[in-house]
């Protein structure tokens, strides 16, 4: 809080000292004010977590744990890596989705693939706390009056709450924290109580058996840092098999398409058929029942054919609710990538069943997150039995306050007051 108040009719003699504490008001007041349009919007602060989040992301993200893409969040700030599939909004002109356009729209709008992504971005975000926690973390406040009497008596100027300083917690359990604050109280008129002074507090805290040790300490620090490892982990994993479900769902629809246009060539020949046994029935050459039989098989094959096209639709708008498509958008998937497929064939696994299993429990991603939380139960057994133990701190302090007489930069640490305990 700054407070200026000024009587600009009263005219007295101006002296030194008043001249040095309006200066230094002036200071002050400069400095509020530059700090008040220094204060980051939420835009910079949303912007600066982003560069924290994927920094971390990016650096615990080594080769062994698969292909890095496709992580970062649609609104964010942080541009998009090489590697990620970019797609335009809207579907193509022609509204044919080829395989790789499905599987783009789906990591990019899937409301279960951007839930994902999120729980990997706040798992990192919570790892920036907690060492936010064991950074140097800096604090200032600035409260000042400045006060004219409409008497002509006297000026006034107080303050109290003036100070800057920084606490830290270090990684063996040690809290220190020091600042210097500012009080100055000054009479303009001639009153001998004039004083412009500062005084240096500095306190810290070392635990010598509860809680102190850097396994303990750093605690959980080290268990934020492995949870962004699993997350990543999972969400790889997770995505492996998202992109493999997308795959099966697009050749699923595809097959469904197949199964109408089968139905549909079906009925047509059945058609042309009984066609063919009334001409026969005409000739003599073939049973009046016959045609009533070719006829109740046209009907069915009928039937059979819109069963298969409803059955198509419902896969196919199923399919739009996977890509977070309304359902109301024309698309057709491209009857090419089933023909590839095709052509592919069928590849057999050159896999024995002991090296496959080997395989799996060197590669599986889940497994290897299972592995690691065994080394973290155990550590968190260690720290349970730490909190079982005595607490005996260390525990000092000092204050050091500044020369008489407004040298308020002239500390006198001969003087100071100190406790230990």
């Amino acid at each position: 809080m700054l407070r200026c108040y000024r009587d600009s009719a009263v005219r007295r003699p101006v002296d030194l000292q008043r001249i040095r504490l309006e200066t230094f008001l002036c200071r002050v007041l400069g400095i509020a004010v530059i700090l008040g349009f220094a204060g980051c919007s939420p835009q910079q602060y949303k912007a600066q977590a982003d560069e924290e989040v994927y920094q971390i992301v990016d650096n615990k993200w080594s080769d062994g744990l698969g292909h890095k893409s496709n992580y970062i969040i649609g609104d964010s700030n942080v541009p998009p890596k090489p590697d990620d599939i970019q797609i335009e909004l809207a579907v193509p002109d022609s509204g044919v989705l080829t395989l790789a356009q499905a599987v783009a729209i789906a990591t990019a709008y899937n409301r279960d693939y951007q839930s994902r992504k999120e729980e990997l971005y706040l798992k990192a975000l919570d790892l920036t706390l907690v060492r936010h926690e064991f950074a140097r973390q800096w604090f200032g406040t600035v409260d000042a009056k400045y006060i004219s009497d409409d008497d002509g008596e006297k000026l006034t100027m107080s303050s109290q709450g003036n100070r800057i300083g920084f606490s830290q917690l270090l990684a063996d359990g040690a809290k220190i924290s020091i600042n210097i604050a500012m009080d100055w109280t000054r009479f303009l008129t001639g009153d001998p109580r004039t004083s412009l002074a500062s005084i240096l507090s500095a306190e810290a805290t070392q635990p010598l058996l509860r809680g102190s040790g850097r396994e303990i300490v750093l605690e959980n620090l080290t268990q934020a840092e492995r949870d962004v490892l699993y997350q990543i982990r999972l969400f790889n994993r997770y995505r492996k098999d998202f992109v493999v479900s997308i795959a099966d769902d697009y050749y699923r629809v595809l097959e469904q398409r197949a199964n109408v246009t089968n139905a549909e060539n079906s009925y047509y020949r059945l058609l042309e058929s009984r066609k063919r046994l009334e001409i026969e029935v005409e000739a003599g050459s073939a049973r009046p029942f016959d045609v009533d039989e070719a006829e109740q098989q046209a009907l069915n094959a009928e039937n059979r054919w819109v069963q298969a096209q409803q059955s198509y639709e419902r896969a196919l708008d199923e399919f739009k609710l996977r890509l977070s498509l309304p359902p109301s958008a024309e698309i057709e998937l491209d009857d090419n990538e089933l023909k590839a497929l095709e052509d592919i064939g069928i590849i057999e696994p050159g896999y024995e069943l002991n090296e496959a299993v080997e395989t799996a429990l060197l590669r599986r991603l889940d497994l290897a997150n299972s592995k690691d939380r065994v080394d973290d139960r155990t550590r968190k057994v260690m720290v349970a039995a730490d909190n079982l133990g005595i607490e005996l701190d260390l525990v000092g302090s000092a204050g050091v306050s500044s020369t008489p007489e407004t040298n308020f930069d002239r500390l006198q640490f001969h003087e100071g007051d100190y406790s230990f305990g």
